[in-house]
């Protein structure tokens, strides 16, 4: 009898490593993709060739072919250009999001399928419990929880997915690549845009958008410094304002996109940094239809936050809404409100 292929998309990180090994311990027929998806070739700040070395050292160790394949096109035509666009456009997106959707459970698994493979697995921590209708579920770990990433899957792209990590927490991985002698067993975490890697922001997003700068102020009118484009700012940022003086740290509590103006506050409790209740478009549901609204639920308005209790409902718009029990800090336009109930992840939105 056959095994089971299962492909693997490999980043050079330990998780995916350590995702890949475990599905090979398991019995399966382990192939593994490396995603090429930035084509900035001299770029220091996108170092995928040694991550494709790292991915070819591991699959050395574990016993597994591996190939590398370019999205780099679907990449910019499906993700980037809508990440142009928000900024543009005054909102915060997060490509994380439409990363996942768009590249790693779309076209790269669509890759896969036509390989021959049944499943592809990743080293996202979530859980997937397969079914009638598949459901998303938050991983054991919750410091490292990445359902909130992954909320836009649908039921197609679960029924062929595998999250080997999900229950696992994070130092038992890192045990497991130690163990086992990965060679990047002690690799950090990756951070920054997905697949462009970590860079300097502000000169990376002044490469592909006009910067205008304009004047602080606070809600009163008081003019307190000068921005360098609202594109570079979200709310709730603390850090690179330039705003000195006595007194509490100052934070950007909203942006005039007609006036060209970042409004700022001092405090981090500042009540314009409070909302009790948001709207959100665009909505995507794990189920594929609307989940039952009525039932107590919780949400996250961005990744490193806690849940929050909320009650839901579907406006006249057509546009979820989600009033909360306590009001949220900054919460972000553009960003994803992500609906849970218990630890089931029941799909979201981009807030507007």
């Amino acid at each position: 009898m056959s095994k089971t292929h299962i492909v693997v998309g490999m980043s050079g990180g330990v998780d995916s490593s350590v995702a890949a090994w475990l599905l090979k311990q398991q019995g399966y027929h382990v192939t593994g993709v490396f995603m090429k998806n930035w084509d900035d070739y001299d770029d220091e700040h996108c170092p995928a060739r040694q991550d494709f070395l790292d991915v070819l050292a591991v699959a050395d160790v574990i016993g597994v072919d591996v190939e590398a394949v370019n999205f780099s096109e679907e990449y910019r035509e499906r993700v980037f250009a809508y990440f142009l666009r928000e900024y543009q456009a005054g909102r915060t997106p997060n490509p994380d999001v439409l990363c996942n959707a768009e590249i790693k459970f779309k076209a790269f698994l669509d890759y896969a399928l036509s390989l021959g493979a049944e499943r592809i697995a990743t080293g996202h921590y979530a859980q997937v419990e397969h079914g009638a209708t598949s459901r998303l579920l938050r991983a054991v770990d919750d410091t490292k929880d990445q359902s909130y990433f992954l909320y836009r899957l649908n039921q197609y792209q679960l029924s062929h997915t595998l999250f080997p990590l999900g229950g696992l927490r994070k130092t038992e991985v890192r045990a497991i690549a130690h163990q086992i002698g990965l060679p990047n067993a002690a690799k950090k975490d990756s951070t920054g845009i997905c697949f462009i890697g970590e860079r300097p922001f502000r000169e990376f997003l002044q490469k592909y958008l006009p910067v205008q700068p304009g004047i602080m102020r606070t809600p009163e009118g008081k003019l307190v410094g000068q921005h360098q484009g609202l594109m570079f700012y979200t709310i709730g940022q603390r850090q690179g304002l330039g705003i000195g003086g006595a007194g509490e740290p100052w934070f950007v509590a909203a942006k005039d996109m007609v006036q060209n103006e970042l409004i700022v506050v001092q405090g981090h409790d500042h009540p314009l940094l409070f909302r009790p209740e948001l709207n959100a478009a665009d909505l995507s549901w794990v189920s594929g239809r609307l989940p039952d609204l009525d039932a107590a639920c919780s949400a996250k308005t961005r990744y490193r936050q806690a849940d929050a209790a909320c009650r839901a409902a579907m406006n006249d718009s057509g546009e979820l809404h989600l009033t909360f029990d306590m009001p949220q800090w900054a919460v972000t336009s553009g960003q994803s409100a992500v609906v849970y109930r218990g630890a089931e992840c029941l799909g979201g939105g981009i807030i507007v």
